[in-house]
């Protein structure tokens, strides 16, 4: 049976932990005023212990909140009256045989929330000023929230504050005790107060905190210490710590990590979770770190400290569950710490336990979760609609009597409604215009690999589940109308046409749909005029072989053919423009982006932005928002640039990736039939994978609920 190692009981000092799975702490943003522990959060942490997660670690908890508070909804533990909400969580984890530890933590130099409330960060020495281009990937609206927080104040520690901080967590881990906590973890990393001191770039004193390594590991080692005494020995103390900091010159060290995990083990922790920290400045780092883009980025420091210690190491950073249960049956590490993969499908631990590894809804990387936080918003997931609002679906009901609903549309805001539907007892029927679910979906998953998992489980689902799919059936009033159904939910997507600009109609410029048929193999007859007749005759060899089905073919055989020139223009900056971009360049195209709106990228999360706008410089692909007067000649794209520059760029080929509005007219056609019409997706605004998921169910429960 796999993942028998994944599977079997861990035990951190005295703990015995059911598996090997951790739900990594996370700041959900969701507490109530002043700290407290209330129904989203135990909501939100019961449904990951039913789930099947051995063991589950808060998010950030604020020892001396509201001082060093990171986060507007932060969870807090600095008063006797945080205990009673947390008992009601720890309760309810453990009733579903899972285990709860609380995060304790001081954010100091990333203490946003101190900087709003007036209060000064603390910090081991004021720290040089942050350059980078992170300020460049945010849109308009989010400098604006980045505007209203402030400049920051710093507070240099003294000694008398040293040991208040000290006390502090001493006292949090007591409360955390009182409430019936399993373990508690220690946060020693990510920029915050110890970890400040621990790097020899934040800390530049010249005291006993400051200098050697000895002493900037002090304060941590006296925290350890501290809370190990008011816990007594058999109180399990986990301690997280960077293994380095990415991009941070002078910064933290594999090395160093490596000697504080052994005095932290001669201090009394009783296991070390290893993480990683980035130069905040530098956009696309914020990927690159503790929440890495890249699979299994932490492991080779995690199992590096693991050598040089005798108690467990927790791992963590896109690691996959196999790849995790090979790590730790070599003795790489000993629990796999899962953050976004929980989000996503917070009930992975027991579909793995279970064999039901296809049931997983799977992760995309999008970074909607950390984005919500960066932009002061609760936690939210862009696959798994309920996540961060599992406390309103506590009480949710559907009809005794089921009911019979028509889906229009087979793209993902259409395969999700019928999936939820179905669950629900729901007689089903999907209809899609087309030959193949996926809609838009599918192009993007060809433009993201990341995208495609998704789309793989949408289709498993939609087979599982006892749906009748009627494909290539455009759902006319009179169709819908016979099957006599109580409900319609139309998912048909937005529509996509050329805008206004000069020489939109040359035969050299395509529609991101054009793009999406032409690399899909499907509407070559409506391109006869935009392409050759070896290019057609090659799309239609691929979608007659069932070629241009398998998008992993089709992403490794456009390197070697694609049916473009060299230099591409591509107008719009969005989403979609964007991530075109990527995928040409990354196919040898000399790519530029030209639009008129002032910052790129929206639509994506701002973490993927940051990342995505980085990668396209280092390609060298142009990039010119807040242009003006854009016109498509033959052969060259004419603007005037945000400086006011007239300019010109060579094209073989301009794609025009913008335009997309909401399309209602098929809601409106079936509402005018006397149908009862819910609408989900693109088609009532277009707000991507996240919004046809959320739309989804909240067309699901309204029909179970009508």
């Amino acid at each position: 049976m796999p993942y028998q190692t994944l599977l079997s009981p861990g035990r951190i000092g005295k703990l015995d932990i059911r598996n090997r799975m951790v739900v990594t702490a996370m700041g959900a943003n969701l507490s109530e005023a002043g700290g407290h522990w209330g129904e989203r959060i135990l909501a939100y942490h019961e449904e990951q212990a039913r789930g099947g997660a051995g063991l589950i670690i808060s998010g950030a908890c604020g020892v001396m909140y509201p001082i060093g508070q990171v986060q507007e909804w932060q969870l807090a533990i600095s008063t006797d009256e945080h205990i009673p909400g947390l008992k009601r969580v720890v309760d309810a984890v453990h009733s579903h045989g899972a285990c709860f530890a609380v995060q304790l933590h001081q954010g100091g130099l990333n203490s946003v929330d101190d900087t709003v409330g007036g209060r000064p960060q603390w910090c081991p020495s004021v720290p040089e000023p942050s350059y980078g281009d992170f300020a460049d990937g945010l849109l308009m609206s989010e400098l604006e929230v980045l505007a209203s927080i402030g400049m920051p104040t710093y507070k240099v520690m003294d000694k008398e504050d040293i040991d208040a901080l000290v006390q502090a967590f001493a006292a949090g881990a007591r409360r955390a005790q009182a409430a019936g906590c399993d373990a508690v973890e220690v946060h020693g990393g990510h920029g915050y107060v110890p970890s400040s001191f621990l790097s020899p770039k934040t800390n530049q004193r010249s005291d006993e905190y400051g200098g050697s390594l000895e002493n900037r590991a002090r304060l941590l080692l006296e925290i350890v210490r501290a809370v190990r005494a008011e816990l007594g020995a058999d109180f399990p103390v986990i301690v997280k710590i960077d293994s380095r900091e990415v991009g941070k010159e002078g910064g933290i060290s594999l090395e160093d990590a490596t000697v504080t995990a052994q005095w932290l083990q001669q201090a009394g922790a009783d296991a070390i979770t290893v993480s990683a920290y980035h130069e905040f400045g530098q956009g696309k780092l914020h990927s690159a770190s503790n929440i890495p883009h890249e699979p299994n980025t932490n492991l080779p420091a995690a199992a590096a400290i693991r050598k040089v210690l005798s108690i467990p190491v927790i791992a963590s950073g896109r690691v996959e569950p196999e790849h995790a249960d090979s790590e730790i049956s070599k003795g790489s590490f000993d629990f796999l710490a899962m953050g976004r993969k929980i989000l996503a499908d917070p009930h992975l631990p027991r579909k793995i336990a279970q064999g039901s590894i296809g049931e997983i809804r799977p992760c995309v990387y999008c970074y909607t979760c950390v984005s919500a936080i960066y932009t002061r918003e609760r936690m939210r997931c862009a696959v798994n609609a309920e996540c961060g609002f599992e406390y309103q679906r506590v009480a949710r009901t559907t009809t005794a009597s089921k009911k019979r609903v028509a889906v229009v549309g087979g793209g993902p805001g259409g395969m999700e409604a019928a999936r939820r539907l179905a669950s629900d007892g729901h007689q089903v029927v999907l209809f899609e215009r087309s030959g193949r679910l996926g809609g838009t979906l599918r192009f993007a998953s060809l433009a993201y690999a990341a995208n495609e998992r998704l789309l793989d489980w949408l289709c498993l689902q939609v087979e599982a589940h006892d749906i009748e799919v009627r494909l290539k059936t455009p759902a006319t009033p009179d169709l819908v109308k016979a099957l006599q159904p109580d409900a319609v939910v139309v998912a048909t997507g937005a529509l996509r046409s050329l805008p206004s600009i000069p020489g939109c109609e040359l035969p050299h410029v395509f529609s991101g749909d054009d793009m999406r048929d032409l690399v899909l193999g499907s509407g070559t007859e409506r391109l006869k005029t935009k392409t050759s007749a070896f290019t057609r005759l090659a799309t239609r060899v691929g979608s007659s072989t069932g070629l241009s089905e398998n998008l992993d073919f089709v992403r490794k055989a456009t390197h070697t053919w694609m049916p473009l020139g060299t230099n591409i223009v591509i107008i719009g900056g969005e989403l979609v423009g964007i991530e075109l971009a990527e995928f040409l360049c990354e196919r040898g195209r000399k790519v530029t982006v030209i639009d008129d709106a002032p910052r790129f990228g929206a639509g994506l999360t701002l973490v993927r932005r940051l990342r995505i706008l980085a990668e396209l410089r280092e390609h060298g692909v142009g990039l010119y928002p807040g242009s003006k007067d854009i016109r498509i000649e033959p052969g060259q794209v004419g603007f005037t640039d945000n400086t006011g520059a007239v300019l010109t760029v060579s094209a073989d080929q301009v794609i025009v990736a913008r335009g997309a509005t909401g399309d209602s007219s098929q809601a409106e056609a079936l509402r005018a039939a006397g149908l009862r019409v819910h609408e989900v997706g693109d088609g009532t605004g277009v707000g991507y994978i996240e919004g046809a998921m959320r739309d989804a169910m909240a067309a699901a429960d309204a029909i179970g609920a009508d």
